[in-house]
């Protein structure tokens, strides 16, 4: 592997190569090597940049998670348009790529990542317990509009919605479910708390 070779913007060019392997070998496959040979660079690239593999492992998954804020904000913004089985149906569609089921898979497979992702998530699987704060705060904003009923218990149905959706993509080397059968998870979920779609 060459060394002294400028890398720019080494991190993500790190997380790109982990997410790749992940994809492509699954998450057994992710080793400090598959990811540097991945990147094209030498080990100690890796090493300089994090205080060990599980430090980089769990630094990926935190990259995932702060993509959720600008999802979950613009979800947030989406409240009182279109349809909340539109909306519901297009957030769990963008949030269940392959390389978030990977990441899942990952965080399950691995004690010492969810070791430390314990110390900023607490409880539940880190991403999905995020994904279901982000459908409760929508869920939440579309109740406040009356577009949900006032009894509807958001707590229950977020993760009623992150746990069909992600049994729907669970399977990381097939085709993912298309729209129409996301639709109808969500509608069914929501089946009687919705006043208008």
């Amino acid at each position: 592997m060459p060394t002294g070779v400028a890398m720019r913007d080494a991190r993500r060019q790190l997380f790109d190569a982990a997410e790749r392997v992940l994809l492509r070998d699954g998450p057994s496959a992710l080793t400090s090597r598959a990811v540097t040979t991945e990147a094209g660079c030498a080990k100690g690239v890796l090493h300089r940049h994090f205080a060990d593999f599980d430090d980089f492992l769990a630094e990926l998954v935190r990259d995932r998670l702060a993509r959720l804020d600008e999802r979950a904000a613009a979800l947030r913004e989406s409240a009182g348009t279109g349809t909340v089985a539109g909306h519901l149906t297009a957030a769990l569609t963008d949030l269940f790529d392959h390389v978030a089921v990977a990441i899942v898979g990952l965080v399950v497979s691995r004690d010492e990542l969810r070791a430390r992702l314990r110390r900023t998530t607490p409880a539940g699987v880190p991403l999905l317990t995020e994904a279901a704060a982000m459908i409760a705060a929508y869920l939440t904003a579309e109740r406040d509009r009356g577009r949900i009923a006032a009894d509807a218990d958001v707590d229950t149905l977020a993760p009623t919605l992150i746990g069909t959706a992600h049994l729907l993509f669970a399977d990381r080397q097939g085709t993912p479910p298309d729209a129409g059968a996301v639709h109808k998870a969500v509608t069914t979920v929501l089946d009687g708390v919705t006043t208008h779609g």
